[in-house]
């Protein structure tokens, strides 16, 4: 028999098959990285205009409290201090995010913690019910009446393409309520945007290991399988298996972007447009994530969408349906030989950043250790 080219085919330029071929490289391994897009780095690649990293796939804020990830990627980038301060702006006021104390007072007029708690824990009781039976129920359980109507419903709605009463209360498992007048959106110990892009990451990672983009697994699949001795998928999971127990779900998401003639359209990276009246979710103003100061910027307009096989899967909808669809895959990638999934896409499961990372390098230990 032939011996095979490679050790691993890796379908998939994001950060899990990004980091697991470095990691394997690093141990002797030969990989080759395939993507069916036109360039390496998945969600995260960036495109440069006008002097501008523009974020192609939506907003990437890395945030960890990971220690040994915040580490990693350190080896690659060197990372600013931006700190995440979204806004969210609701029939023509604009909000603080996540609730805090500003967003309190804007919506109250309470200036102490206690004058706020009131409101909420009332608003809770009157409202709110021990068992949510679907997303409105358990958001008026955990926040009250105000917030919920003014910063969640509308944009929640337009984010599933469906009523807050048609969705799940699990959607929902808490809501940051913060009783300070502090604006950072995470709670993590390590945040920022590498200066230069994510794309200086991806370059570290796959510096001297071959790689393809403009290839799609599916259209020369056998032809594929032959070049290595295992395969890394982080493709759609139900894809891999031709759909044979169903077709999952997932949301997709549209980018319009735009090129403005003046040096800052709203003054923050991110803000949210919470109304239904607005198609989009958010806009995000690209050159504050790195405090450019370009005399043009460029904006992105988020616009949620419907997903078909035609369009990118960008979230799964993890009702009780495909959770039990999921798990027929499961089983399946689990008795599949020499086959490796790993990401949002194999694993069917909303990732951060941190957590597709992390989740790489903890599956390149156990193969390496079994090999051992």
């Amino acid at each position: 028999m032939r011996e095979k080219k490679y050790d691993y085919l890796i379908v998939g330029a994001g950060l899990f098959g990004s980091v697991f071929a470095h990691e394997m490289t690093k141990r002797s391994k030969k990989c080759l990285v395939i993507d069916k897009r036109t360039h390496l780095g998945g969600n995260v690649y960036c495109e440069q205009k006008e002097g501008i990293n523009i974020h192609k796939y939506g907003a990437h804020i890395f945030h960890t409290n990971d220690k040994r990830v915040w580490d990693y990627v350190n080896q690659f980038a060197t990372f600013n201090n931006y700190i995440n301060s979204p806004l969210s702006l609701s029939k023509g006021t604009l909000y603080n995010l996540p609730f805090n104390m500003n967003t309190f007072y804007k919506l109250w007029g309470t200036k102490t913690p206690e004058e706020a708690k009131e409101i909420i824990t009332e608003q809770i009781a009157k409202y709110g019910t021990k068992s949510p039976k679907n997303l409105e129920q358990q958001a008026l359980s955990l926040v009250g009446k105000d917030i919920y109507e003014t910063l969640i419903k509308e944009y929640t709605e337009k984010q599933w393409g469906k009523k807050a009463t048609e969705l799940p209360a699990f959607i929902i498992k808490r809501l940051p309520v913060r009783y300070t007048y502090n604006n950072n959106y995470f709670n993590d110990i390590y945040q920022g945007i590498p200066i230069g892009g994510y794309n200086t990451i991806i370059d570290g990672l796959l510096k001297g290991i071959d790689t393809k983009t403009s290839v799609d697994f599916f259209e020369d699949r056998a032809d594929l399988e032959l070049l290595a001795d295992a395969i890394v998928y982080t493709g759609k999971i139900d894809e891999f298996f031709d759909y044979k127990y169903g077709q999952l779900e997932y949301r997709s998401l549209r980018f319009e972007h735009e090129l403005h003639e003046i040096e800052n359209y709203q003054g923050n990276a991110v803000i949210n447009y919470n109304d239904a009246a607005y198609a989009f979710t958010r806009i995000i103003e690209h050159k504050h994530f790195e405090f450019g100061k370009q005399e043009k910027t460029i904006i992105t307009k988020e616009y949620p969408e419907g997903w078909n096989r035609s369009k990118e899967a960008y979230y799964p909808i993890n009702n009780d349906r495909n959770q039990e669809i999921f798990k027929k895959y499961k089983e399946a990638s689990q008795k599949s030989k020499n086959v490796i999934f790993g990401g949002r896409l194999a694993e069917y499961r909303y990732y951060d950043m941190h957590q597709i990372i992390a989740s790489s390098l903890t599956k390149v230990e156990e193969i390496s250790g079994s090999e051992r």
